[in-house]
């Protein structure tokens, strides 16, 4: 077992002790890539939508993000050919109020973790690979690339969003 797992374990051990039947052990959870456009949005969406019905709050943000755009057209019709619907989405930067906000942080690839730091050294021991159970996988940037690239991010972030909500929801 590993230390996020015991972490894991642990916290919801206490949470039940309060007699919590399904107190949510991270309300607030953010989904960070660089520009906030491709794979985070993704990832964001899917999480979503794998915790519904929940009151945990998903969201995303990029650490160089592309302010104000649109996600992706290519990550929104591969989103729509696996039949989901996405929302509006705005680019946004993450900054210390959004980690300090958060619960639990997934990011992309392991330099974004160093990234996340380097904004709130604090938030250390709450920041992850999204693609953690999948023995610390990165998710590659599709951004700029042909469908075959989105198309394996998309799987990549399915899957990785899967191991979580499996997880978060115990």
């Amino acid at each position: 077992m590993e230390i996020a797992d015991v972490t894991i374990v642990k916290c919801s051990r206490r949470l039940s002790m309060f007699g919590t039947k399904e107190a949510a052990l991270f309300k607030r959870i953010m989904i960070v890539c660089v520009g906030n456009i491709c794979r985070s949005p993704t990832a964001e969406h899917l999480l979503r939508v794998a915790l519904a019905p929940s009151d945990i709050v998903v969201s995303s943000a990029g650490l160089g993000a592309l302010k104000n755009k649109p996600i992706e057209a290519t990550a929104r019709s591969i989103l729509e050919e696996h039949g989901h619907v996405l929302s509006d989405h705005s680019g946004r930067q993450l900054n210390s109020a959004l980690i300090n906000e958060s619960d639990l942080i997934l990011v992309m690839e392991k330099n974004h973790i160093d990234g996340v730091l380097s904004i709130a050294p604090e938030a250390r021991g709450k920041v992850f690979l999204l693609g953690k159970w999948q023995d610390n996988r990165e998710i590659p940037d599709p951004y700029r690339q042909g469908k075959p690239a989105f198309v394996h991010a998309y799987a990549l972030i399915d899957a990785a969003v899967n191991a979580w909500a499996q997880r978060i929801k115990r």
